[in-house]
């Protein structure tokens, strides 16, 4: 079942600006931490040492904001990342609420990352990083819907083919005949979401299932 909502209430459950849960996602690991800190303490104190270079030159004030917009990277930079990840689903003219069920599930392995290593014998060999993802084929009384895929918890393996879901669907086209992007999904016998990245501000979402599925089914 698809349910159309309002461009404003789509905009209302994927902000524009990263969310506190968007936040945390976009911080990174901690490679990706260091290599933010990196960024910021090298950008910065160049900035900062040419500010101080010039302090009698027009352009001192002008370094010295851009030494401390480097030194606050650590801050900006998963904002900024955030913003863009919410902005791919944003630019959607149309939005529906969906629900529907788990048609099947699967796994696959995916590689991350790919780095060289010395082995025992003092040669370089590749190691790739793997990771499990769990795969779900979404579907409802008009058939396939489409899939969500996102890294597998020990908490997902409760998850089964038949559970109902709910999700925002995104598309170019009013009546959704071709499927733009899904977000991240709730389950709600299980009570938990599941998903690759917080599109949604999950409160919010989920008052408007009850609100809008509820009013849909006493109008049946």
């Amino acid at each position: 079942m698809l349910i159309p909502i309002p461009a404003a209430e789509m905009q209302r459950l994927i902000p524009a600006v990263a969310s506190g849960p968007q936040f945390k996602v976009c911080s990174g690991n901690p490679r990706a931490v260091l290599q933010r800190l990196l960024i910021a303490a090298i950008g910065g104190v160049i900035s900062l040492l040419i500010s101080q270079s010039q302090l009698n030159s027009r352009w001192g004030p002008a370094w010295l904001i851009v030494g401390f917009v480097f030194l606050l990277y650590m801050l900006w930079g998963p904002i900024l990342e955030g913003g863009q990840r919410n902005a791919q689903l944003r630019r959607y003219p149309q939005a529906a609420l969906f629900e529907g069920r788990i048609a099947d599930l699967h796994t696959r392995e995916r590689v991350e990352g790919r780095q060289e290593k010395v082995d025992r014998r003092g040669s370089l060999e590749l190691v790739e990083n793997r990771r499990t993802w769990l795969c779900l084929d979404l579907e409802d009384e008009d058939g396939y819907l489409g899939q969500l895929r996102f890294p597998m918890e020990k908490k997902h393996q409760q998850l089964r083919p038949g559970m109902v879901v709910r999700a925002l669907v995104l598309s170019e086209y009013k009546d959704f005949r071709r499927i733009g992007a899904i977000s991240d999904a709730w389950l709600p016998q299980t009570r938990d979401w599941v998903g690759e990245y917080p599109y949604l501000i999950r409160p919010l979402f989920e008052e408007l299932c009850e609100r809008r599925l509820g009013r849909s089914r006493r109008r049946r």
